[in-house]
């Protein structure tokens, strides 16, 4: 009997995947049988992290229109989203321009929408399909510091459970897993000092940061049979942190 864990034959999609959750999410993915592809700007990096877990690479940046579709047309049929991205742009509330949104809408929101529009109806035609998005636990409790990540990753949740409505009758589920405070190197941008870790590992119940590989472990168990009947659902990883 095939494990509902097993996803041989399944193939996979992992962008943002050089390093940190991404690069994780990868390699567990690969580690349970998929055929993964993965994805980045950096070419370097990106080369390296391939080789590292025996998956394809093709450079893109996905803050691009075109650059999402030539990505979607060399990864082929893929049965596994796992839709990335570095953090978008920081600052003040009060003191981010527009530049700084629009960057943010097309690295954070319009990525999601772009590639599970393009690859949705592939999954949908073969009845079954799993589009997972990293998102963070600001969706929820908003970071003074985050107001571009706050708001866009919001609305890609919402954008999620839209797209879940729409899928789960041919076997695709969409959600998405929203990190908490986790130690890549994202987390070392945000905190201005070691005092400023410091103060935000004293309140995380768990008292202490997470790794990639556990939140790709949720990533990787949405990706399952097993999962089947969860979808439109934000995952929290958070070590307590939303309690």
């Amino acid at each position: 009997m095939t494990s509902l864990f097993d996803l041989s034959g399944k193939r996979a999609l992992v962008t943002g995947a050089s390093k940190g959750i991404g690069l994780a999410s990868a390699r567990l993915l690969s580690q349970l049988g998929a055929q993964v592809t993965v994805s980045a700007r950096g070419e370097a990096d990106l080369v390296r992290a391939a080789s590292e877990i025996g998956a394809r690479a093709i450079v893109a940046d996905v803050s691009h229109a075109a650059e999402i579709e030539r990505l979607v047309q060399e990864a082929g049929e893929i049965d596994i989203l796992v839709s990335n991205a570095g953090g978008p742009p920081t600052g003040l509330p009060s003191l981010v321009d527009d530049e700084g949104w629009q960057r943010g809408f097309e690295l954070t929101f319009m990525s999601t929408v772009r590639l599970s529009r393009a690859l949705v109806g592939g999954m949908r035609a073969r009845g079954w399909g799993r589009v997972i998005t990293i998102t963070s636990l600001t969706v929820g409790r908003p970071s003074l510091g985050l107001p571009v990540s706050n708001a866009l990753r919001a609305g890609v949740t919402n954008f999620a459970r839209s797209l879940a409505l729409e899928v789960a009758r041919d076997g695709v589920t969409v959600n998405t897993v929203a990190p908490g405070y986790t130690a890549t190197e994202r987390l070392q941008e945000v905190f201005k000092s070691p005092e400023d870790a410091e103060r935000v590992m004293s309140r995380i119940p768990a008292a202490r940061f997470g790794s990639a590989d556990e939140v790709a472990s949720a990533v990787a168990y949405l990706s399952t049979a097993g999962a089947a009947y969860i979808t439109g659902q934000e995952i929290l990883v958070d070590g307590g942190w939303s309690i």
